[in-house]
């Protein structure tokens, strides 16, 4: 029988293992180049990231600036990825639809869907509640990611990202890993 903190290990070994798998699909599929603000949810993503020898990685402290970085990245000839909490993406909506949408620049939005239905922390059920809502109004798609679809999502995500010429987004629930 296993203790509760080896179950936890378990978990969150899992859990990176699952998060390190997304980054690799990801860059099978030609990201190069990733931004963003942390979250806890993204840990993982954001280690891998960081650490691995294919991707440029710029960290940015507000969600605005990792757009900015983003479409410069892009200009340059990098496909970008921005990681960052839907309460980040509520705050910069103005850049993505000014600069992304506008201008035509495709990048990978990698969400934490925080207050997504099923989740227990009430201070995110309103950003929870309108993200969705949000993107489908601005005129992004969104994917909703996890452990069984990763594959397709990634594939998807980019190849419409390039197909479309703008911003696609994958929605990551907390615990999908």
């Amino acid at each position: 029988m296993t203790s509760e903190s080896e179950q936890v290990a378990m978990k969150e070994a899992l859990r990176r293992e699952g998060e390190k798998k997304y980054v690799e699909l990801l860059i099978h599929q030609g990201i190069d180049f990733a931004t963003g603000v942390p979250c806890g949810v993204q840990k993982y993503i954001i280690e891998s990231l960081s650490s691995s020898p294919e991707v440029v990685h710029i960290p940015a402290t507000r969600e605005s600036e990792a757009i900015g970085i983003a479409a410069g990245a892009y200009l340059a000839g990098k496909r970008p990825i921005v990681y960052m909490q839907n309460s980040g993406l509520l705050e910069c909506i103005n850049d993505i639809s000014s600069l992304l949408i506008c201008y035509k620049i495709p990048a990978l939005l990698s969400i934490s869907w925080r207050g997504a239905p099923g989740e227990d922390a009430p201070q995110h059920f309103i950003n929870g509640a309108v993200t969705p809502s949000i993107l489908t109004a601005i005129g992004i798609p969104f994917l909703i990611l996890n452990n069984e679809n990763l594959e397709f999502v990634t594939r998807k995500a980019c190849f419409e990202m390039e197909k479309l010429r703008k911003p696609i987004a994958i929605l990551i629930r907390r615990g999908a890993f």
